[in-house]
């Protein structure tokens, strides 16, 4: 706390971040909001249009479910990393800003997978009947995605024709897709890859 340099009117910008890496919102944080965050584990912020403390989502229901915080390195803007428990838009979008990143879009995928395996979505989805399935069904369709990536890419590498590449890209997306359904089934996410790999990296 030290180290946060307040604007003048006691506040300092937060910039949301879901655990997918999409950036959701831009909000104000008193001293106040940040301990509250920090204590209730629900993101809270500075409404500097009711001039109150604001808990994200408690009148909707979509709040943020607090995970870590970063301060930049000048120290005068707050990264909040945090699960958002729906959207995070008045507008019922996810995030406020209009357009995902193709990578930052995988974060939003797996909040639809998170949703898809509590029962939300069309009846009798495909993605539905594999998580009722369950891990070993699921885990099949890795593998047997993961021979139709190989087999593609060796198609590619000696036909490296457009037709090839895009054969190649569609079933590397069909095993991410697999690969995130089982990683949701088993409670985790593309962000505990993202650290075991970082943690791996010298």
């Amino acid at each position: 706390m030290d180290k946060i340099k307040f604007g003048p009117q006691g506040l300092i910008p937060a910039v949301v971040q879901a655990p997918g890496g999409e950036v959701r919102m831009v909000g104000y944080m008193s001293a106040e909001a940040l301990a509250l965050t920090l204590e209730t584990g629900w993101v809270t912020f500075w409404s500097r249009s009711r001039n109150q403390l604001w808990v994200k989502g408690e009148t909707s229901g979509n709040r943020l479910r607090f995970l870590d915080a970063f301060l930049d390195c000048d120290g005068d803007t707050l990264l909040v990393l945090a699960e958002p428990q729906g959207p995070t838009c008045h507008r019922g979008t996810p995030s406020c800003f209009d357009g995902l990143a193709p990578v930052a879009w995988l974060g939003h995928l797996q909040d639809t997978l998170k949703q898809r395996k509590a029962g939300a979505g069309p009846d009798g989805s495909y993605t539905q009947k594999l998580f009722h399935r369950g891990p070993e069904r699921i885990g099949k369709k890795v593998v047997e995605e993961a021979g139709e990536v190989a087999i593609a890419a060796m198609a590619l590498r000696f036909e490296p024709t457009p037709a090839r590449r895009e054969d190649f890209i569609n079933e590397a997306a069909d095993l991410l897709f697999h690969l995130q359904v089982l990683l949701v089934d088993q409670g985790l996410g593309l962000e505990d890859l993202a650290a075991a790999l970082k943690a791996r990296h010298k």
